[in-house]
Parts: C-alpha cells; structure tokens; sequence
C-alpha cells in the first residue's frame, strides 16, 4: 500500500542546486523536505572536492559567462542573481573563508568539501529543511504526487510545488543516473541525449607505448583542436588520454569524433619554442648519443614526450630517426594523436544534456509541468572545469528556489 503525505515544497535530489533551491525556499518562509536516493545528501559535491573544492572562478563576470558558450543567455541572469563574489561570501558565512590559486580558481581556504557541507547541512537543519534520504524519485501517479520507492515501500508525496535537482549521468555510482530523462521526455519534455562532457578520450596506443607511458602526465604542454588552442597538462592512460587540458576541448572533440568517428588532435611539446630556434638546437650534431637522449638533453622532452612522436613517427611508416631537423621540430609542436571514442559518461566529470531551457519560463519552471521547476545539471548547458559547473548549479539552484517562491505567493493570492 502506498503511504501518502504532503509538504510545500519537494525538493527532489541533495546535490548543490538541490540544496541551494532548500536554502532559498526555507529563508522564504516555506516547508521543505529533501528527497535523494542515496544515503546522505552531497555525494557527488565531495568527490568534486576530493582533490580540492573548486567553488568558482575570480575572472570577471562577461569573460565568466562566455565559459557557458551557447547557453550562456541562458544562464546569464541566474549567475547575475548569484554571481561568483556572491558565492564566495555565501561559503565564508558557513565558516569557509575562500582564496584565489595562481590559475584564478577560487577555493575554500580548507581546500576540502566536508567542512562547508557539513556546516550548509547544519545550517539547513536549523532553518527546519527535513531531508528523507534513500528516497528515489520515480515520477508522478495518476494525481499529480510524486512517487518514491524507499526501503520501507513506495511513497506518494503531495506537494504544492517541485524542484527537480537530480543531475546528469557522470558518476553514477554517486546519484546521478540520468534515470530521470525517461520519465520526463515520457511527459513530452524536450531532453537532449545526456552526453559525457569534460571527458577522456580513446586512443590506440601501441601496446609498448601503453605498457610504458600509462600514468605518465604532459606537462606545460599545449592541445589544438578546430582553431583552439589550450595550454595545461594532459595524462595518458591505458585506453587513451585524459586531463585538465583535454577536458576544456572535450566538446568540440566529442562532438567532432560523434560526427566523424574520429578526431584528431595536436600536441605541442614544447610550446614556448619557435619553430626556428627548435630546428637549431637539433641540427646540432648528436655524436653517439641515442636520439632519446639527444631529445631528452637539447629540447628537454621527457620520456613520455619522446614516446608520443615515436608512435606518431610509428603510424605515419617511418622513424624519428629518418627524419629532418625541419620535420622533427614540426612533429614536437603538432604531435597528432588521433581520437578513436569517447571514455564513458560514468567516467566523464560532467554531463551535456537535458532538458532544453526551451521547456522552462523564465523562473525555471517547466511550462508543461505547472509548479515543477528543475535546476543544475539536468538541464541542458556545459561548462569546462575551473568552477564554471559548481557556479552555474547552485545559481539555478538559487533560481529555481525564487521561481518556487513566486509561483506560490500567485497561487495563494
């Protein structure tokens, strides 16, 4: 039998936009309850913060919200309400003082996630949020009330308005599925497929390239791809490549391999080294050295270096030996390496996707589903890593949690 019960406001999914959405909803005056299949509220915010919380980025706002590239009108007026500055005095409230890294990226001055959740969930507590966890959300019965399966059996939850905030498809071992996008494009929702966004990529190593090199970082080096060019560091893996550097060309590369099969991509070794100067550092004479050697001490490539323009030399027919000074300094600063999939969307740090902003007015809410508003990585936006994603969820978390706030005080006037 299902138990029945009713609250103001469902907010459905205990990630960032989930939790900022309570947050404005309980300092509005409104009963809410949380609602997350997983057994405690943030898993995927601490594996954001595992290897440092970034919350958000110092650049100024118009270069900020050009991260979001087309979806950036989107999004525009979300950040504008709850802009970086604002974020960074929001976490200092709860007792997280923030800095700015030397890359502009802003952190918490604890550098981990545990201590701000910890102290936002003790804050929510005491502004009366109730949180039900191991409650997932499966969609709505023949009344309008969301139902969720608990242990205990299925629940059906009247309430007088929804926030959904369940997130992508990335790391769904931590909550977010992307079971969701059934039920709702079942309700004649627009959603866009739910793609992996700064993710890795696939490549066919040689086996003695991948036995040796898997684990070994590219550092200070600079990736071209369709007229981009980003400098930072890459990581070469068993099936591929992976990386800061290749997470912010990750969409047109997944895009480009999604149309093509393929995609390829250049690697410069040496990037602060013209082209003029590299060729007179190898017309030098090597005597009796290897030529790893020569290369490791005239141009200080490291070995995992060398050993990416000896696959490239492998899979054009010759060898780095065979070629000209001229030749062998265009190859270290173009090394093309030939993208042949897409690492999975479990693997993938985010998820492109979701619900077309086309579907929501402009409080969020979904024009089709009166009184239900959705927020973060649901819907459909991207944004390279560098705290682009983290602002833009709670932002719309923010919005949505306005957006329930009006359409209530419509309702009751």
């Amino acid at each position: 039998m299902t138990e029945v019960s009713t609250t103001d406001v469902a907010v459905i999914g205990a990630g960032p936009a989930g939790l900022m959405a309570a947050e404005v909803l309980a300092q509005g005056g409104a009963r809410v309850i949380v609602y997350d299949a997983m057994p405690s509220a943030g898993r995927k915010f601490l594996m954001a913060g595992r290897g440092g919380l970034n919350l958000t980025h110092s650049e100024r706002l118009p270069a900020f919200l050009a991260r979001y590239g087309a979806t950036m009108p989107r999004l525009a007026e979300a950040i504008a309400q709850f802009p970086p500055d604002m974020l960074r005095d929001w976490s200092e409230m709860l007792g997280q003082p923030t800095f700015i890294g030397s890359s502009g990226r802003v952190f918490p001055r604890s550098f981990k996630a545990s201590p701000l959740l910890r102290a936002w969930l003790r804050r929510l507590d005491q502004a009366g949020v109730q949180f039900a966890m191991r409650h997932r959300w499966t969609g709505w019965d023949g009344d309008g009330r969301l139902l969720l399966d608990t242990p205990e059996g299925q629940r059906a939850i009247a309430a007088k308005a929804t926030v959904l905030a369940l997130g992508g498809a990335s790391w769904p071992r931590l909550g977010s599925d992307g079971a969701w996008a059934g039920t709702l494009a079942g309700k004649g929702i627009d959603v866009a497929p739910l793609r992996p966004a700064n993710c890795g990529f696939v490549v066919a190593w040689s086996d003695v390239f991948r036995n040796r090199f898997a684990g070994y970082p590219l550092k200070s080096v600079a990736l071209a791809f369709g007229g981009q060019t980003v400098r930072g560091e890459a990581m070469v893996t068993r099936g591929g490549i992976e990386g800061g550097a290749i997470y912010a060309l990750s969409a047109p590369l997944r895009d480009a391999v999604v149309a093509n099969g393929t995609a390829t991509l250049n690697i410069a070794l040496r990037p602060d080294i013209d082209a003029a100067e590299l060729i007179a550092k190898l017309s030098v004479p090597r005597g009796k050295q290897s030529l790893s050697t020569f290369l490791r001490k005239t141009v200080h490539l490291s070995p995992v270096g060398i050993g990416l323009l000896q696959e490239a030399a492998l899979a054009s027919g010759t060898t780095l030996a065979a070629l000209s000074s001229a030749s062998l300094a265009g190859l270290i600063n173009a090394v093309p390496i030939v993208l042949s999939g897409i690492a999975p969307i479990a693997r993938a740090i985010s998820s492109a996707g979701g619900i077309a902003f086309d579907e929501l007015d402009a409080d969020y809410m979904i024009v089709k589903l009166p009184g239900v508003f959705a927020a973060g990585e649901m819907l459909d936006w991207e944004a390279p890593t560098g705290g682009y994603l983290l602002q833009a969820s709670f932002a719309t978390g923010a919005a949505s949690g306005r957006g329930v706030l009006k359409w209530l005080e419509c309702r009751s006037s």
